[in-house]
């Protein structure tokens, strides 16, 4: 959703004490601006923690053959016929996507196929397939059944070398989770490699995640892998360079929450009541039988928190709070993690964000009379400060603690001269809604979409989209 470019700053630049450097080769970029809505989660046992090593800093590896894999694949059982969804007209940009649970590329007599190549495990042979209505935007995809879960392990056992990616300027939920998942491959003996589209550069206030040397460029992923898994993207387009070698590969997985998700992938650990995309990774690592370690769960609570903004957003339930207690008990610090993504900003955006309040604006009869405010960043801002692009993100968090508006907004120009606009919603109005019929995406309670023009006439189109039918924000 959003296509930040900012100078990268030294490796290791501003890292506490407290958390180990991993080196990046010097990376920097931003993250995406959705943050979940429900977040139902399944109690479950903790694993024993294994004591972590400290982790070296060192380039992209060259790929490493496996050991044996611990234990044979297993047969994969297609789930049982499901009914396909009643027709809705498709949002903007929209992908395939098929109720409940696929077969590994077709579905029983009478049920809708999934577009797009779909392996057994161990085999790379693409299933034939035609495209299917994509769900509108909030439309349940199904109950994430247990096969689905059982054949993302089958696929991942069989798999030699596997291929992680996360959406484009990857947040704390989709760098996290990603590489939390690399470790866990790592763990198993499997050759992995791990990247985003480009500009491929890691946010500065993410520097400090473990596992940062599984990274390569987007040019040195596989044209075609044997077997690919996409993390936290709503869609195939969200992966950017990497959405060609998606559509080539032998199989595809796709581990997301999004409510705007279009169903792409063969199997789909799709479930929209998650607060984070780290919560199913944390759940597919459990099933493969790795235990967390420090470094590990140090990747899943970043995501963790970041998508439930350090635990204060609706979604955080019971169930997130055991979740966080694991990664605790296998060594994660809370604190030192809220430092690096919260806590900590050059002078510069100090003086960037006084300029952003003092030009905000507020609307009362704005999004169906509940209030809009809103403010922009254009890039001779920011390039006055010397304030890249991705230590912005801070900026919508103050606005929206306005009290007499329900959405706030914030407009920042990138380097190629569009607008990135994230939305916030305290709840009664779906702004993810909006953001999809502007072409964009993300929950009800937060979203972005980008375009390009004056930021007034953005405005203009997002404060009529937000009047759209079914967001309960009244006449």
């Amino acid at each position: 959703m959003n296509g930040p470019e900012g100078r990268a700053e030294a490796p290791g630049a501003g890292w506490s004490e407290e958390v180990p450097p991993h080196d990046t080769g010097g990376h920097s970029a931003n993250g995406h601006d959705v943050i979940p809505r429900g977040g139902a989660l399944r109690a479950r046992s903790a694993e024993p923690p294994t004591p972590a090593g400290p982790t070296a800093p060192t380039k992209a590896p060259a790929a490493i053959e496996p050991p044996p894999s611990a234990r044979p694949a297993t047969a994969i059982e297609p789930p049982a016929p499901v009914e396909p969804p009643t027709a809705i007209e498709p949002p903007a940009a929209a992908g395939s996507m098929a109720a409940g649970s696929m077969a590994a590329g077709s579905m029983a007599a009478g049920s809708p196929v999934v577009a797009g190549a779909v392996a057994s495990a161990g085999s790379a042979a693409a299933a034939s397939a035609v495209a299917v209505r994509p769900p509108a935007f909030g439309e349940a995809a199904g109950t994430l059944e247990e096969s689905e879960w059982e054949r993302a392990v089958a696929l991942i056992d069989a798999a030699g070398e596997v291929c992680l990616a996360c959406h484009v300027a990857p947040d704390g939920d989709a760098l996290g989770s990603m590489l939390a998942l690399a470790q866990a491959l790592r763990a198993m003996g499997k050759r992995c490699l791990a990247s985003f589209g480009e500009p491929f550069t890691v946010p500065a206030i993410l520097r400090f995640l473990p596992g940062q040397e599984l990274l390569v460029e987007p040019t040195r992923m596989p044209a075609a892998p044997e077997l690919m898994i996409s993390l936290d993207a709503a869609g195939q387009a969200r992966l950017g360079a990497l959405a060609g070698a998606a559509d080539r590969a032998g199989a595809l997985i796709v581990v997301d929450h999004h409510a705007s998700n279009t169903g792409f992938g063969g199997v789909r650990l799709v479930d929209p009541d998650a607060a984070a995309t780290a919560v199913l990774v944390e759940e597919l690592i459990r099933r493969l039988g790795v235990p967390l370690d420090r470094d590990i769960a140090q990747g899943l609570y970043a995501g963790l928190a970041s998508d439930t903004g350090s635990f204060k957003y609706p979604c955080t339930t019971p169930e997130v709070h055991d979740l966080a207690g694991r990664l605790l008990t296998a060594g994660v610090r809370p604190e030192a993690v809220s430092r690096e993504l919260w806590d900590r900003a050059p002078f510069g955006y100090l003086q960037v964000l006084a300029g952003a309040l003092a030009r905000a604006r507020l609307e009362r009869d704005a999004a169906g009379g509940r209030g809009l405010v809103w403010t922009t960043i254009a890039r001779s801002d920011r390039d006055a400060r010397d304030v890249d692009y991705d230590q912005l993100e801070g900026v919508i968090d103050q606005l929206r603690r306005t009290d007499e508006a329900e959405v706030a907004v914030v407009c920042k120009e990138n380097d190629r001269g569009e607008w990135y606009v994230s939305t916030r919603s305290k709840g009664s109005v779906d702004v993810g809604r909006a953001c999809v019929e502007l072409g964009g995406g993300g929950h009800r309670t937060a979203a972005a979409f980008t375009m390009g023009g004056e930021p007034a006439w953005i405005i203009d189109r997002l404060r009529a989209a937000l009047r759209l039918p079914g967001d309960d924000q009244g006449a």
